[in-house]
């Protein structure tokens, strides 16, 4: 293929991925969180947080249309090194197509399939979010924390998130919480903060 085609190609893609997230924002606003794709801008910053020599996995939870996964590859990390969850049948799918080297599970983050999880990713270093946490009750969110500490103890998460403060009461849920970027270069405009458990 060459170079005009794969211009064309990307082109071609980001239509179809804008109006795949639309169609799911339409059916449930709170799973999405927001109603554009993240921008590279954003996709660039979670990268930076990521060791790129390690070997582990990197573990996206509501992973959408890929927008941060295919960041994540432009950064430099290996597409062999990323799995994602995504509950939604049709983006799974859409991200099995668009990304075949990653792993892919379709379920739900809140009730994670933690033995195929393990089987598919051996070692999660780094786990990324992209589910509105913020709308969820905090009975929901300590829900989630405990999933996270199924495959990946001790190790946190990282939550993009369009609140300027914290986006979890993480005193009461236990956690300790820093805000590591911040970046108007997104819409609407992004951080990202690293949530662990309290040592």
């Amino acid at each position: 293929m060459s170079q005009a085609q794969l211009v064309k190609s990307e082109k071609n893609k980001r239509p179809r991925d804008t109006a795949l997230f639309f169609r799911r924002w339409l059916s449930n606003p709170l799973q999405m969180g927001s109603i554009i794709p993240s921008s590279p801008k954003l996709g660039a910053l979670i990268a930076k947080q990521i060791d790129k020599r390690s070997s582990s996995f990197i573990l996206e939870l509501g992973a959408g249309t890929g927008a941060i996964t295919k960041s994540l590859i432009n950064s430099g990390i290996s597409p062999g090194r990323i799995a994602m969850v995504e509950i939604v049948p049709e983006m799974a799918d859409h991200l099995r197509a668009k990304f075949p080297q990653t792993k892919v599970v379709q379920a739900d983050a809140f009730n994670l399939p933690v033995q195929l999880l393990k089987n598919t990713a051996p070692e999660i270093g780094t786990v990324i979010c992209g589910i509105p946490l913020v709308l969820l009750s905090e009975a929901r969110q300590r829900q989630f924390i405990q999933q996270v500490e199924e495959v990946a103890p001790g190790r946190g998460f990282l939550l993009y998130t369009y609140c300027i403060t914290s986006p979890l009461p993480y005193h009461s849920l236990g956690l300790e919480a820093r805000r590591l970027a911040w970046t108007p270069q997104n819409f609407p405009p992004a951080s990202i903060w690293h949530y662990c458990p309290k040592k």
